[in-house]
């Protein structure tokens, strides 16, 4: 049960950090059940679909967040990601109207669809782009927009491309590192400090104004001051709605972009692959701008989508049990500290052959209905199931394909791109080049 390889005082997470995929991919060989430390701390990491649904779906009544939420905590406050009980509960039914289908297709064809044709619009024929920073620059600048309208944002706009990419090189490393290293005066933790106490600092200046204006002004900011507790009709404090804030720019703007990055570098590798989806973007969408009835049309971008989140997930979700409980035969003691691998799942051969190839077609509707719950689960599962969901998968959709009306992206030759591990699955670098498929008036 207890994995092979631990390490004095660091355990696991030296090889965690340095090679995610390939530690959590050779787990199975331990069991269903495995031990990794985290530092001198055990953490009981399930490996199968089955168990993975019990700890975030059936049983999860019985987990709250685990100790890398907790560390988290100084950036994110309460927000959905570090708060538990009840709190979280309440937090959500107040949070989930921000994402309604309603509000996402006013941002998709209003926001998604004006950043990305404005991205577009900058490049020339034969550019070589940075694809990783250009997509992390439209992913934030959407999200800004949609969190603050234009009239109350600039500022905070500019904190949000300072600070965010700081606290992104560092949140993993504070997050598996044992307690002594966060609080050692070294560049990093000063870093991660520094950048976080200034995005805390600005955004409430956003929703003190935003309260005493009082006017919806269309953004996911108006929907929170708008919200009240249906038990106790009591609203949002602003201290609450700044972690949610937080945690939205944080958690979601950076997977989004890591996902489009990959996107583009993935169909570039397979001429096969982006020939069918510019094939399916032409007859579509055609010459005109993408709309939001457009999305559940493109079948086979969506078959990317997924091929894309299966292969660069978060690294891991924690919990800590709040009784005594039984995993897979194991027993499990109030206040242990368990984990879900959506990398492990994701990869496991069963339920993904040949799991390191990209391939697209394996979400194919017939296929992808053979997968037991757990298999797949990029946004998490259970009551915790990622809210934003929706909002990210058609961000992802409504930027690639808008782009793709007008441009192929072609990899740099002799340029080697690999996964390295932030708060997730970044490329290293990300040069291509911009190939001119159509010149829109």
């Amino acid at each position: 049960m207890d994995v092979p390889g631990r390490w004095p005082l660091v355990g696991h997470t030296v090889r965690l950090l340095r090679n995610p995929v390939e530690f959590l991919s050779s787990l199975p060989a331990s069991g269903d059940v495995v031990r990794i430390f985290l530092g001198p701390l055990p953490v009981f990491l399930v490996i199968t679909p089955e168990l993975a649904w019990q700890v975030l779906s059936t049983d999860a009544a019985k987990f709250d967040k685990g100790v890398v939420f907790d560390k988290m905590r100084p950036l994110f406050g309460d927000g959905l990601a570090t708060s538990n009980g009840a709190f979280n509960q309440r937090q959500r039914r107040m949070v989930l109207p921000a994402f309604s289908r309603a509000r996402i297709e006013g941002y998709a064809e209003h926001t998604m669809r004006t950043y990305a044709e404005n991205l577009a619009d900058q490049w020339k024929p034969g550019e070589i782009v940075q694809v990783d920073k250009r997509m992390q620059d439209v992913v934030l600048s959407i999200a800004a927009r949609t969190l603050f309208s234009a009239e109350l944002g600039p500022r905070v706009l500019d904190e949000i491309r300072r600070s965010i990419p700081i606290m992104l090189k560092y949140v993993l490393v504070r997050a598996f590192s044992p307690p002594f290293v966060e609080k050692l005066p070294i560049p990093a933790n000063r870093r991660f400090d520094e950048a976080a106490a200034r995005l805390r600092e600005v955004i409430p200046e956003v929703v003190v104004t935003a309260r005493e204006q009082g006017v919806d002004h269309g953004d996911l900011l108006s929907t929170f001051l708008a919200a009240r507790d249906e038990e106790t009709g009591e609203p949002m404090s602003d201290e609450q709605i700044r972690d949610e804030v937080v945690t939205i720019l944080t958690t979601g703007a950076e997977t989004t972009a890591v996902a489009l990055s990959w996107f583009f570098h993935e169909i570039g590798r397979r001429p096969d692959v982006r020939r069918r989806f510019h094939e399916e973007i032409d007859s579509v969408v055609g010459d005109r701008p993408v709309e939001f009835a457009d999305l559940p049309k493109l079948e086979y971008t969506h078959r990317i989508i997924n091929e894309i989140v299966r292969r660069t997930p978060p690294i891991i979700l924690m919990r800590r049990a709040r009784e005594d409980l039984v995993l897979g035969g194991v027993r499990i003691k109030k206040g242990t500290e368990v984990a879900v691998s959506q990398h492990t799942l994701h990869r496991n051969p069963r339920y993904f052959p040949q799991p390191d190839r990209f391939d697209p077609d394996r979400w194919a509707p017939d296929r992808a209905a053979e997968l037991p719950k757990g298999a797949f689960i990029p946004f998490g599962a259970g009551a915790r199931f990622c809210p934003g969901h929706f909002f990210a998968q058609t961000e992802i959709a409504m930027v690639a394909a808008t782009i793709a009306r007008r441009w192929q992206l072609d990899p740099v030759p002799g340029l080697r791109v690999y996964a390295q591990v932030k708060a997730t699955m970044q490329p290293n670098q990300l040069p291509m080049t911009a190939v001119l498929r159509r010149n829109d008036p």
